[in-house]
């Protein structure tokens, strides 16, 4: 803008990252559906081929829309730069891939998706990569599980089911003392509600899937980098720090500075593990992008009003959401995430495994499918689905015993949704 002034939130939330397509003059960023762009001339082509000229070369790397993604989100989150992927999942190998070698650790949050929890648990230990679980409610934990392999602390802002918030403050105190980075999972709070690296987050992760996409039809993953962490400082980053021999010996860190992360991930990442963001799923995230703030003010009342209703009924047991001023979590969450605790949480149904699964199959507004952020009601029973592939003692620690319901709160009119509710309840017991 010409005062020099920042844009405020909505505004970025709309504007960040396009301009009228200068061909046409389009106003709504185009969906660039090609493979490869046209080089002006052997010289361009090797320049870009070096990382010597921002360009386009092939849409495995770089494709117009989902660059507009990538600075719109960047923006968003008060990042220096962004990698969209194909899924969460695959943003979070995309984090650890540019920082882990094999043999390496990184601590984590025992109560995070399960989907996450397995992937770090099981699938990360073929690439020799070792995750510490530990209850990050208390850092202390976190302190002492350090070991001189530790190579990142990995949580989420406000964790799925349970609607934990973590306290991001002091992990990010203890990440900064062993130099590593604070790597924040913020896909359910999203950056209109928490900000992690105004806490001292260094990446931030989304499932651009869930609420920055808002409308349940686009895939896709995102790394946002703060570009405030020193690579070179430690010595353990070589990835991003050292010669890397595919670049002729360029460091990435000396050479792009702030912008190192984010260029690693795209010409190294992005080159070798392929899970690139389709241009199509990239256009319905920035539409997406343009109403978050007012979906999310929607999201919060509404998951707020059926948090107190659940809370007072006879047929459960207790109510984990932040937003209700019983939560362990309410006064982090009003440091955190002022402008409200999101609209996912979870709820003990009396009864056990099978009041639980009763309830989610009597629902009839709500929706019972695996995902969350979509602007219908959804709901899931995690034992039987997304957490099903854990012990018992980690599905405990995740909050997702055998009586546990999720919710993900939509856009509905609240009273139908609480009717629903009614209903299904009374229909399990």
């Amino acid at each position: 803008m010409k005062n020099n002034k920042t844009p405020g939130f909505e505004t970025r939330m709309i504007h960040a990252g396009t301009q009228p397509e200068p061909v046409t003059g389009a106003r709504q960023t185009p969906i660039f559906q090609n493979t490869s762009y046209v080089f002006h001339d052997a010289d361009h082509a090797a320049s870009l081929f070096n990382l010597q000229t921002f360009g386009f070369i092939y849409s495995r790397l770089t494709n117009p829309t989902v660059a507009a993604l990538e600075e719109r989100l960047a923006s968003l989150e008060g990042g220096r730069g962004a990698t969209c992927c194909a899924s969460g999942h695959a943003a979070q190998i995309l984090a650890f891939f540019a920082i882990m070698a094999p043999g390496d650790r990184f601590i984590a949050s025992n109560r995070l998706y399960g989907g996450s929890i397995t992937q770090f648990g099981k699938t990360f230990k073929k690439f020799d990569w070792q995750a510490d679980f530990v209850d990050v409610d208390d850092p202390e934990n976190v302190r002492r599980a350090l070991t001189p392999r530790t190579k990142a602390i990995f949580v989420e802002s406000l964790a799925n089911p349970g609607g934990v918030v973590s306290d991001l403050e002091a992990l990010s105190a203890i990440a900064r003392e062993a130099e590593i980075p604070l790597i924040v999972d913020n896909t359910m709070a999203t950056p209109y509600l928490c900000r992690p690296f105004e806490w001292g987050a260094d990446l931030i992760v989304h499932s651009t899937t869930k609420f920055l996409s808002g409308n349940g039809t686009s895939l896709g993953g995102v790394v946002v980098d703060s570009g405030r962490f020193d690579w070179a400082k430690s010595g353990k980053f070589p990835g991003l720090a050292e010669p890397e021999p595919a670049y002729h010996g360029l460091s990435f860190y000396e050479t792009f500075g702030d912008m190192a992360f984010t260029m690693q991930a795209h010409a190294v990442g992005l080159r070798d593990l392929g899970a690139t963001m389709a241009p199509m799923n990239a256009f319905q995230t920035l539409l997406g992008c343009e109403t978050l703030s007012l979906r999310m003010e929607r999201h919060c009342e509404n998951g707020r009003r059926i948090a107190e209703f659940l809370e007072g009924h006879a047929a459960v047991d207790w109510v984990s959401c932040a937003a209700l001023p019983s939560s362990p979590y309410h006064g982090l969450a009003q440091k955190y995430l002022p402008a409200g605790a999101g609209s996912v949480f979870t709820f003990g149904v009396k009864g056990g495994y099978q009041a639980g699964v009763k309830v989610v199959e009597s629902c009839e507004l709500f929706s019972h499918l695996a995902n969350i952020g979509d602007s219908r009601s959804l709901i899931l029973h995690p034992a039987s689905t997304t957490h099903r592939q854990l012990t018992e003692e980690q599905r405990e620690a995740a909050g997702a015993g055998p009586a546990v319901v999720r919710l993900s709160v939509g856009l509905e009119t609240v009273d139908d949704l609480i009717a629903d509710l009614e209903q299904a309840l009374a229909a399990a017991a």
